[in-house]
């Protein structure tokens, strides 16, 4: 998923496998939704030191009674209404010395401040952020869900069951908390300001967001012609929060899910004693798993840990169940491992075992020798594609498509940006495929992990210790600079950016064109020399994340596609 995207056969499968006691699927459950935890708890709680209580105790609660859940489709609107009752539970139970949540307690994070940061916000999109902290907590506790509506990650059911009201009722709210947020933008924008009275005003504020101040500095911006001036036009919230990625746990945050050697659900007894039997012979199994960013280790704790100090390794690996992300890389979850059963990296026919057309799936390779010449690229028939997005179609957000038709040659070629945004990686989708399409090669003179600087032996093309590294799912193919695909009929490319940044660039191409970069090798400027894929044959690997469908999300599309 890992993404964080909607539940999809991949997650009904995790959580199948969960709920009959896999230790690993368990691990990669809680793993991969605890971001979308951890970001509506800590937006409804503003970073109080209260978040990772909460937070323990949801997931605890969550996979304390997985086995009552019946319909994995509903275990994200599940899992929010927990996050929910435990945040309003919180508030409940509160004392009256512990009211004042505008300052967070000890060394609890301003989640507003964090999201600013680790999101790199800048203009109205920090606004927007900032402005969370002038809300009363009923309102940001709405917002946390709402925000996460409109990136993408919520559906608007999703929130209106988790508040436990109707659809109409939360559209209702919803507006409400809009109008709040936007006179909250207002005096954001106004601080930040020079206006001389406001200065003279706010010499008694303490600092401290709060609803008296927020009445006082909203009725000084509607009669003040300074502070009511806005240099810029106003884009509603809504359209700035986009696609935005979730804010990523911390390092260091740790959820125990075992207590005093039972498992929360032995020790609430909210659930059957079966699958308390079975989550705590999981929990108390001896080895360590590593899942999107956080490690499962003996005893049930979950800690989530830093990028890498090393690039990501770059020898093979088996795409198999087993296989994980490197020992402390933060990733998003991804669909389920390929389980090709033709895994060879060799683009020669006489090492593949010819199948038929669909059966045959990328599958992690190891890169050749930078001097390794390639397989002939077989030509195949070529009466020209058209694209939606025209020669020279670029995606860079997510949801940005384009839709390729014809009989022809496509470049898809990669920009990551670790700069901008490290971590997971939401792997684009091709969907609604219509005919065939196959995977022909890879070139551009290097692949995205190698090296890049002659001074930092850490940069590769998918990060270094300085900007953090972008960790693709498990079992996902590595990328190259540019990847060659054949098309015959018409298929949808979608970018499913929601974690680490990246675009794509695509172009309707040709076979020559294809022949001339991966040929050109290191004596000709380039990095490496290209690796033919091609068989000439339909055993030619089929991009992973293909499908035939056209789902509502397209990061739903399966990794291990079969067309």
């Amino acid at each position: 998923m890992k993404t964080y995207a909607e539940a999809g056969r991949h997650w009904r499968a995790t959580i199948a496998d969960a709920q009959a006691g896999d230790r690993r699927a368990l691990d990669e459950l809680v793993a991969g939704w605890l971001p979308l935890v951890y970001n509506i708890v800590g937006r409804a709680l503003n970073g109080h030191a209260d978040v990772d209580d909460v937070v323990q105790e949801t997931m605890l609660r969550a996979v304390g009674n997985l086995g009552s859940l019946r319909d994995p489709d509903n275990f994200r609107s599940w899992l929010v209404a927990i996050a929910m009752r435990q945040i309003r539970d919180r508030a409940r139970r509160r004392t009256p010395q512990r009211l004042d949540e505008s300052v967070p307690s000890g060394e609890a994070a301003d989640f507003a401040e964090l999201t600013v940061l680790r999101l790199q916000l800048e203009g109205q999109r920090r606004e927007v952020a900032e402005a969370a902290r002038w809300l009363d907590d009923e309102d940001r506790h709405l917002l946390s869900l709402w925000w996460l509506e409109v990136a993408g990650e919520l559906t608007r059911r999703e929130l209106a069951a988790a508040v436990g009201i109707s659809r109409q009722h939360a559209a209702v709210r919803v507006q409400r908390v809009k109008e709040r947020l936007e006179v909250s933008r207002g005096i954001v924008r106004a601080l930040d300001g020079a206006c001389p009275e406001l200065r003279e005003l706010t010499t008694r504020w303490n600092g401290r967001p709060d609803s008296v101040w927020r009445k006082r500095l909203a009725r000084h911006i509607r009669g003040c012609g300074y502070c009511g001036d806005t240099p810029e036009s106003v884009v509603p919230a809504e359209r700035l929060l986009v696609g935005i990625a979730l804010v990523p746990v911390p390092a260091g945050f740790t959820i125990s899910l075992v207590l005093g050697g039972k498992t929360a659900a032995a020790a609430t007894g909210t659930a059957s004693v079966g699958w308390s039997a079975k989550v705590l012979t999981a929990l108390t199994k001896p080895a360590v798993a590593v899942t999107a960013g956080a490690t499962l280790a003996a005893g049930g704790a979950y800690v989530v840990v830093q990028t890498p100090d090393e690039p990501p390794a770059r020898a093979a690996v088996v795409p198999t169940a087993a296989a994980s992300t490197p020992a402390g890389a933060p990733s998003t979850p991804g669909p389920a491992p390929s389980r090709s059963a033709s895994p060879s990296p060799s683009p020669t026919a006489s090492e593949r075992k010819p199948d038929r057309y669909g059966s045959v799936v990328d599958a992690v390779d190891s890169a050749p020798d930078p001097r390794t010449t390639p397989a002939a690229l077989p030509q195949r028939p070529a009466s020209g594609v058209t694209s939606s997005g025209g020669a020279h179609a670029t995606l860079n957000h997510r949801g940005d498509a384009v839709t390729l038709s014809g009989q022809g040659y496509v470049l898809v070629r990669w920009q990551i940006s670790p700069q901008y945004r490290s971590g997971g990686l939401v792997m684009p989708s091709w969907t609604g495929l219509r005919g065939k399409l196959f995977h022909v090669a890879s070139g551009g003179g290097r692949r995205m992990d190698d090296p890049v600087s002659a001074t930092d032996t850490t940069a590769t093309g998918m990060g270094s210790t300085a900007t953090g590294f972008v960790v693709l799912p498990s079992g996902t193919q590595q990328m190259w600079q540019n990847e060659y695909f054949y098309l015959t009929g018409s298929v949808t490319l979608t970018v499913n950016e929601r974690g680490a940044d990246y675009g794509l660039n695509v172009f309707p191409t040709t076979w020559d064109a294809v022949e001339k970069d991966v040929t050109s090798g290191p004596g000709q400027g380039a990095g490496r020399y290209g690796l033919v894929r091609d068989t000439g044959e339909d055993d030619t690997p089929v991009p992973q994340y293909v499908t035939r469908g056209t789902p509502a999300d397209p990061a739903t599309a399966p990794q291990a596609s079969r067309v």
